[in-house]
């Protein structure tokens, strides 16, 4: 009797700590399908960054730097435009590694037994 009282007791302390008030809202559609400002920001600054396009704009007679720059004064209706028009851009980006994923995918799969392409393995 004793052990039920103590479990009842417990019960109803874990049960005070753990029902503090929450808060939830509904998030419209827009606001999930449009990238953050900062999201945005960053992806381009991230496309600056890489090697092969501050080559290319070394190749054209733009500085990096001043390219950053100028960047760095565009608005946020800007930012989204430039960072959704990057996804587009580089094509090609990410093909060796979805070759490699794939190699990977067919090596485990031959030394699992479910597939039978490499027969010298």
């Amino acid at each position: 009797m004793r052990a039920q009282s103590l479990m009842c007791g417990l019960l109803a302390m874990s049960l005070a700590v753990t029902s503090l008030p929450v808060r939830a809202e509904m998030i419209g559609t827009p606001e999930l399908l449009t990238p953050s400002a900062e999201a945005g920001r960053e992806r381009v600054d991230a496309f600056l960054a890489r090697e092969d396009v501050r080559e290319q704009l070394v190749a054209l007679g733009v500085d990096p730097a001043e390219a950053a720059q100028r960047v760095a004064g565009l608005t946020q209706a800007e930012i989204g435009q430039l960072s959704e028009r990057i996804d587009a851009l580089p094509a090609g980006a990410g093909a060796v590694e979805l070759v490699l994923l794939l190699i990977l995918v067919l090596l485990v799969l031959e030394l699992a037994g479910a597939i039978d392409i490499f027969t010298r393995i």
